[in-house]
């Protein structure tokens, strides 16, 4: 009986650490990030990965962070722009550097005609779109978010049970 009280306990501080340091589960809300990320699908993020510098956040990172102006709210969205990069959109295209960016993530229905101002991306700030441009708010309405209020990358989804799978 002790044995299997010690198992159980050893159990739920592993399951503890992980949940809390390293994979946490989330649950999308919103259509923003359509199609990669569908409202009410049940997601794992990476917490671990951008901690103590032991992964760079990248373009086209799929990051979970604290919304800028009410940190009470989490939002999940593509990095499209990292420190010192150029961004830029003419008519919905995406512009990085002066250069248009391929985005195969953003299907034609979800595109927008939008524009928006070359912007240069602040040390240690990152410029995040949806993928639904059109019914997405993203830093094109708020601005770039700042690297202490990222938490996470999205990495699998396992809900549900169709759309199994790691997170493009």
């Amino acid at each position: 009986m002790l044995y299997w009280l010690r198992d159980l306990a050893i159990s739920v501080a592993l399951a503890a650490v992980v949940i809390l340091f390293l994979y946490q589960p989330v649950k999308v809300e919103g259509t923003s990030m359509m199609p990669a990320l569908a409202d009410q699908e049940r997601i794992f993020i990476n917490k671990f990965s951008y901690w103590f510098g032991f992964g760079a956040i990248e373009r086209g990172d799929l990051v979970v962070f604290w919304f800028p102006a009410d940190t009470s709210k989490s939002y999940i969205k593509r990095v499209i722009g990292v420190p010192g990069d150029t961004v830029e959109i003419v008519d919905g295209a995406v512009k990085v550097n002066g250069q248009a960016i391929d985005e195969p993530y953003v299907p034609p229905e979800y595109q927008d005609r939008g524009s928006m101002p070359k912007i240069v991306v602040p040390e240690d700030q990152y410029f995040v779109l949806g993928d639904h441009r059109s019914s997405s708010n993203d830093s094109r309405s708020w601005g770039t978010v700042h690297r202490k209020y990222i938490y996470g990358k999205a990495v699998f989804v396992y809900w549900p049970p169709e759309r199994i799978g790691a997170v493009h």
